[in-house]
């Protein structure tokens, strides 16, 4: 049976509350944006009373929130007009009337995570938070399909559960989206705003790398990240890998290795740093149970260590990964990645060559660690890197900068 029509039941309520319609009017223009009442889900509705309407919406809130909660009665709406007139609600309000914009959005947060409606991250997909439509509209449906499940008893709001179905709803394939899947849209949608965000040299870079980027890139039959996996391996030995009084890998661990010591110290400082696979401990360094798992997941290891090729370092700027970004793109191309050649692709003031350079020395030293360059080019197993690399750093999250 189809919703009843917006117009109707806003004529109607002019009829029994005529002090609320327009209340309720304006309320429903900014749920439904237009769209018929059968498309708003509970996400919509709880984001409308706990985030729109106390820091958008003009006039007074609760009356406003009431106003919809009789509209939504009058279209067999009960859930959702329960919502309007709920405690949660009147707390949220409140909250943001007495405290302020923070605590209010702490407290619609909060509330929002308690009803269980909202997608969670999957290994799959950490969700952005700023999205695109493709982004949008797996968002939206992993919630209904929540919601679904949480109304039939099939899950409860914290079900672990929640996830496995999160998966499944952006990997299955849907009909309404011609047999493709949500998962593959995102990431068609990030890949593509990576490629075409950043001025028209980078496009002219990047945008081969739109198709080459598309599919996960498999780790390579040949050995790889054998330092890597040795120290790996050493940590997990009773007491793990001794150190020196300086913290360094002490000089029992260099001679049954057939890496240097700057080699070593290099893989070290990755793992450790940005991979979380290795930790200190007193005089000692042990495998993590990160680095246990990466050790039992060869796709994993790949990719993590990959991945680290442009992590930054600790309060490096978004310049230098933009630098290292470039750099692997004219690696993977057998082109030049020195500092004329990268400045050539990203805007650079002159002061920032030096940024530019320590990027690239950075970028050299994890590439070296892992055995990934050879005289200054990218080994077999290093252009795969490259392209892992990007891959991963391309669908990252979209996030809001802090700016202070």
């Amino acid at each position: 049976m189809p919703a009843p029509d917006v117009a109707a039941l806003l004529s109607e309520l002019e009829r029994s509350e005529p002090a609320s319609a327009e209340h309720a009017r304006s309320a429903i223009d900014w749920l439904t944006g237009g769209e018929p009442l059968e498309t708003i889900t509970e996400l919509n509705v709880c984001e409308f009373l706990w985030y729109t309407l106390p820091s958008k919406v003009t006039g007074d809130r609760t009356v406003i929130a009431h106003a919809l909660g009789l509209l939504l009665r009058l279209g067999g709406l009960e859930r959702y007009a329960a919502l309007c007139s709920s405690p949660t609600t009147a707390h949220i309000l409140r909250t943001y009337a007495r405290l302020g914009e923070d605590a209010g959005m702490a407290a619609y947060q909060s509330a929002l995570d308690a009803t269980g409606v909202l997608p969670p991250d999957v290994p799959e997909l950490h969700w952005s938070s700023i999205m695109g439509p493709e982004e949008l509209g797996a968002h939206g449906a992993c919630s209904a399909a929540l919601e679904l499940a949480i109304v039939s008893g099939r899950l409860t709001p914290d079900s672990a559960e929640r996830q496995t179905l999160t998966s499944h709803w952006l990997t299955a394939p849907r009909p309404e989206l011609g047999g493709d899947n949500w998962l593959h849209r995102v990431q068609g949608e990030r890949l593509n705003r990576w490629v075409l965000g950043r001025g028209t040299a980078w496009r002219e870079l990047a945008q081969p790398f739109e198709v080459r980027l598309h599919a996960p890139i498999p780790a390579p039959d040949e050995a790889h990240l054998g330092a890597l996996r040795w120290l790996l391996t050493v940590g997990r030995r009773p007491g793990g890998i001794p150190l020196t009084q300086r913290d360094n890998l002490a000089r029992s661990v260099l001679a049954e290795s057939t890496w240097s010591g700057a080699e070593l110290a290099a893989v070290r400082e990755v793992a450790q740093g940005h991979m979380g696979a290795l930790r200190q401990s007193g005089r000692r360094l042990v495998t993590t149970p990160a680095g246990e798992r990466l050790l039992g997941d060869a796709d994993l290891l790949w990719e993590t260590a990959a991945s680290a090729l442009l992590a930054p370092v600790s309060g490096e700027s978004g310049f230098r990964t933009s630098a290292r970004e470039v750099a692997l793109m004219l690696l993977a191309d057998g082109a030049p990645a020195d500092r004329d050649h990268v400045t050539a692709v990203i805007d650079c003031a002159e002061w920032q060559t030096v940024e530019v350079d320590a990027s690239l020395t950075e970028l050299n030293r994890r590439l070296d660690a892992f055995g990934l360059r050879v005289d200054g080019s990218l080994t077999p197993a290093g252009r795969s890197a490259a392209l892992a690399a990007l891959r991963s750093h391309a669908l990252r999250p979209r996030q809001y900068v802090n700016m202070t």
